[in-house]
């Protein structure tokens, strides 16, 4: 009797261990699947048939490592729709429903362009109502992602000039700015959230200006995949998948839920330290990435889209001396004053390509904005007066 009650005893930690261990296992397929869903959405930019098979094949392996991920199911369904499988896309739909999508409660559709030629007749008018995102996230839980000095002042310095009332003209309730260096993945989508609920309009003029490190899915590729947040965990790479925020999902809301046909991205999510202090020394941490020319091509698919990039994607953006910002900030603070806000966006993009560049060149750098917009759409002017529709 004593020998099995001992026997029972030993085993019964050993047993606990297991659970945690196939817990932890079973954890790690689910951050795979959320990376599998990024990777198939990626696949998506004109919406062809081709693309939507290549990302389905990602998709169901997806709903094999992790069976109860709903946002796998629900993109499956959609996917299935696409390629006319109607009872594989409702299986799938129903497993989504059974464990919860985020997605499918926030009506995600990456072939749906919100501005597209399909979106309904639209005449042009003047400016509606003007919103705007403004993001600078400058400190970070894991000591691997170092510290940003400019991040959450270059943010505090771009929301004060869009309320200035003689350069971005934006009302004080319709700038939602989070700047105080600390913003998590949920605080961030729940903001996107907010931006694409709010700008209903297709006459409404939107902003967003983010501010932080940008991490590939790899060493060993260009593209730029991820935000990192201030919860955003780099290691092991499953963490990465399941705490930052991939790219995918800003490029989809501006794609297919935010209605404005004037929608303009400012993106600063490759640092450096070498121009900070009186060192030319990089800080350590993971090399940061710029936005690809393939994610650039993404975002802007549809009408009046405008990306613009605080360097190309080979190189890396320069914050502090001789400036109290970013270099990239510093230049659009100026640009956007310099004619009372009501320069447009190539011209604002014609001024930071010089004058980032010449003080880039200065400390024996080089930083080269990048800039991208769809081929239809009408004028973007930030400083443009709302209220005409």
């Amino acid at each position: 009797m004593y020998l099995a009650s001992a026997r029972r005893a030993l085993c019964f930690p050993f047993a606990l261990a297991f659970l945690f261990l196939s817990q932890i296992a079973a954890q790690e397929q689910c951050n795979l699947a959320k990376d599998l869903i990024v990777q198939s959405l990626e696949r998506i930019k004109m919406g062809t048939n081709e693309e939507a098979g290549d990302g389905l094949q990602l998709l169901k392996h997806a709903t094999e490592v992790c069976i109860n991920s709903g946002d796998a199911w629900y993109y499956r369904s959609l996917f299935e729709k696409k390629l006319g499988q109607a009872s594989k896309a409702d299986y799938s739909l129903k497993k989504a429903k059974m464990f919860s999508s985020e997605a499918m409660e926030a009506g995600a559709d990456p072939f749906v362009l919100s501005t597209g030629p399909h979106a309904g007749a639209f005449a042009p008018g003047p400016v509606h109502e003007k919103w705007a995102l403004v993001v600078g996230i400058s400190k970070f839980q894991d000591s691997r992602l170092h510290r940003l000095n400019f991040a959450s002042k270059d943010a505090k310095d771009f929301a004060a000039v869009l309320l200035d009332p003689k350069v971005g003209r934006f009302q004080a309730s319709h700038v939602h700015s989070l700047a105080d260096g600390e913003v998590t993945t949920r605080q961030l989508k729940q903001e996107l959230n907010w931006l694409a609920r709010s700008a209903s309009d297709p006459n409404d003029l939107v902003v967003i200006f983010l501010s932080s490190h940008g991490t590939p899915r790899s060493i060993d590729t260009a593209e730029v995949n991820y935000i990192a947040t201030s919860d955003t965990e780099l290691i092991p790479e499953d963490s990465l998948f399941a705490t930052a925020l991939p790219m995918v999902e800003i490029s989809d809301i501006v794609r297919s839920r935010i209605r404005a046909r004037r929608t303009v991205i400012f993106l600063d999510t490759c640092h450096s330290g070498a121009a900070i202090g009186n060192s030319n020394a990089p800080q350590p941490g993971p090399a940061d990435s710029s936005a690809s020319l393939a994610a650039l091509d993404r975002l802007r698919q549809g009408v009046g889209r405008a990306i613009v990039t605080s360097s190309a994607t080979d190189e890396q953006s320069y914050e502090g001396k001789p400036f109290a910002n970013g270099y990239f900030t510093h230049f659009l603070l100026e640009a956007l004053q310099k004619n009372g806000g009501q320069d447009s966006i190539e011209q604002i993009y014609g001024y930071l390509k010089q004058n980032v560049a010449k003080a880039a060149s200065s400390i024996q750098r080089k930083q080269n904005p990048a800039f991208s917009r769809s081929e239809q759409g009408e004028e973007i002017v930030i400083g443009a007066p709302a209220g005409g529709g």
